[in-house]
């Protein structure tokens, strides 16, 4: 029997296969393979795309069900490297490649996901965190509030 969280991420890992399976035919073909990869942060070469078909395909029609789908990105996100998702997190915030999240960067990205917060709540995030006072968020600081050590 699954835990509940379990359960809960298994659907939500369906919803995700249902998305990109477009022919709705309940597998997925290479097009819809490599484009859910890239969309879950894998951005696979050709090569590999195709191995993972070769080595999961039951039908022999080059194409992958969900129980191989969820079974192979469950591995794939286990297996990734927590300070390197950190690192890839700051990146997408530090758009300007200062090496620091200003004001500016957490205004976009607040504006990017719907986020309608004004200046004064964004810069007192910032200000929680500055641990050097210089008034913006450097790859340490990021780094001590994403591992809980700020």
């Amino acid at each position: 029997m699954y835990s509940a969280s379990a359960q809960k991420a298994k659907r939500r890992t369906h919803t995700r296969f249902e998305l990109f399976d477009t022919d709705k035919d309940g597998s997925l073909d290479y097009h819809e393979l490599k484009v859910a990869m890239r969309a879950l942060g894998f951005d696979m070469k050709k090569a590999e795309v195709l191995k993972i078909l070769r080595d999961h395909d039951k039908s022999g029609h080059g194409l992958i069900d969900f129980e191989d789908f969820a079974k192979i990105m469950s591995e794939r996100i286990l297996a990734r490297d927590p300070m390197d998702e950190i690192r890839r997190a700051f990146q997408l915030f530090d758009d300007d490649n200062t090496g620091k999240i200003s004001l500016r960067n957490l205004r976009r990205v607040a504006k990017e996901i719907g986020d309608r917060l004004e200046d004064d709540e964004l810069q007192a995030m910032i200000d929680e965190f500055d641990l050097d006072q210089d008034g913006e968020i450097n790859e340490q600081e990021f780094f001590a509030i994403m591992t809980d050590d700020a």
